[in-house]
């Protein structure tokens, strides 16, 4: 592997924090995925006897955020307050201290499909039950999509740049890859970076049921979610956050900080064909893949894993095989792919960022983490699928996808730091 960035230029991971429906903290999340569970159960938020759709992945608890006043909490969409757990942990896992020196060079990124729409839904019940005047005045700033970065930067101090990628599924992802290439340029010595989601409510759920595009397996919801299967019939709405610390390698390494791996590569490009659909050859995934590889500076030959982006939707999975074979040839017979989403089910905007964690977590680790539900593969979709069970390979280079509703995509490749 080589690379021409210096040591200012290049990016690396030194904390990471999430809260999935496997488990509301890193290690319990990662265990549970390398064990093959699944965090995908009946809907316990609301009544769903009239709904099509009756399963979906929550977290396993509603967290609060340590150190915030009731007052404070009563003001915070779930979508802020997963957010901030999973930044406290990543934070605390980077051991990055924050001062009055560095807060303006540190900044965060942090993404959401459909911000705070549990808010805006209370608040148009109290529209229209109460009238304009049982409005809560905290509804506009409780449900735009950037509060989760504004609440963490305010949370924090941190003075640099405050952003929020909306690109559907692929945000996290956007938001990790743009954070790396900001470092890269200058702009700040460390991103916190990442996504956030909380849709489990009744208009989500309802909305994509009315598009067929969710799994109706309401009896067995532990086998709903099923990427590449022959009996996959949609996917599983999850909740959730993950979140990044990057900085340079260079302000790492000052500072003495555990590096878990370097962001080697990031790409992004558009399908711009449908609203929904990918093309059925994956031509803009393949695209992002390849603009990854390109700014990563490796051959496809290097990767040996792929966290796939793989929702369990027929229309879905066959483009991103067909992608994946293009760009990796016959090499693709050594790549082993994970598509986790079987275990937390589809987490939207914050999907990215959990699977960039995983794919972290497997160059660290030495397992690749299982797809589980895959027993009956399609014949379309033939990968070297790692299923069912963990697998224990050592990679030194794997890369994550993500791809979003509008044709978005994003493709992060990670690898382990050398010299």
């Amino acid at each position: 592997m080589s690379t021409a960035k210096t040591p200012a230029e290049r990016v690396v991971v030194t904390g990471m924090g999430c809260l999935t429906p496997l488990g509301l903290d890193l290690s319990s999340t990662w265990d549970a995925a390398c064990a093959g569970q699944s965090g995908v159960g009946p809907i316990t938020r609301f009544d769903v006897t009239d709904y099509p759709v009756q399963l979906a992945a929550e977290l396993p608890s509603v967290p609060e955020p340590p150190g915030v006043l009731p007052k404070e909490l009563r003001r915070m969409d779930p979508v802020v307050r997963y957010a901030l757990v999973a930044v406290d942990e990543a934070l605390a896992n980077s051991g990055l201290e924050i001062n009055d020196g560095n807060r303006t060079r540190i900044g965060v990124a942090i993404g959401s499909g459909i911000g705070g729409v549990k808010t805006l839904l209370d608040n148009h019940d109290a529209l229209t039950k109460g009238g304009p005047r049982r409005v809560s005045p905290f509804t506009i700033p409780m449900c735009i999509s950037n509060m989760p970065a504004g609440s963490v930067s305010i949370r924090y101090g941190l003075m640099g740049p405050n952003l929020c990628h909306v690109s559907a599924c692929a945000s996290g992802s956007h938001a990790i890859g743009e954070s790396a290439a900001l470092i890269s340029r200058g702009a700040a010595d460390v991103m916190i970076a990442g996504g956030t989601e909380a849709p489990i409510v009744g208009i989500t759920v309802s909305g994509f049921a009315a598009m067929k595009a969710l799994s109706t397996r309401n009896l067995e919801p532990e086998r709903a979610s099923r990427p590449f299967d022959s009996g996959r019939d949609g996917f599983v709405l999850g909740e959730g956050a993950g979140i990044m610390v990057l900085e340079s390698l260079e302000h790492a390494r000052a500072r003495g900080a555990n590096i878990c791996a370097e962001v080697l590569g990031y790409g992004a490009s558009a399908d711009a064909v449908h609203m929904v659909q990918p093309p059925k050859q994956g031509d803009g995934a393949a695209r992002c893949m390849e603009l990854a590889l390109a700014d990563a500076g490796v051959s496809a030959s290097e990767v040996g894993h792929v966290n796939a982006h793989a929702t369990s939707t027929p229309a879905g999975d066959p483009p991103e095989v067909h992608a994946l074979r293009r760009v990796f040839g016959k090499w693709i017979d050594h790549v082993a792919v994970s598509a986790t989403k079987s275990m937390t089910g589809h987490l939207l905007g914050a999907a990215g960022a959990v699977e960039g964690i995983f794919t972290v977590r497997a160059l660290q680790t030495g397992i690749l983490p299982p797809t589980i539900n895959l027993v009956d593969p399609d014949p379309e979709c033939a990968l070297d699928h790692v299923s069912e069970k963990a697998r224990a390979l050592q990679v030194e280079v794997a890369l994550s996808n993500s791809f979003g509703f509008g044709g978005t995509n994003a493709t992060l490749v990670f690898g382990i730091v050398r010299d």
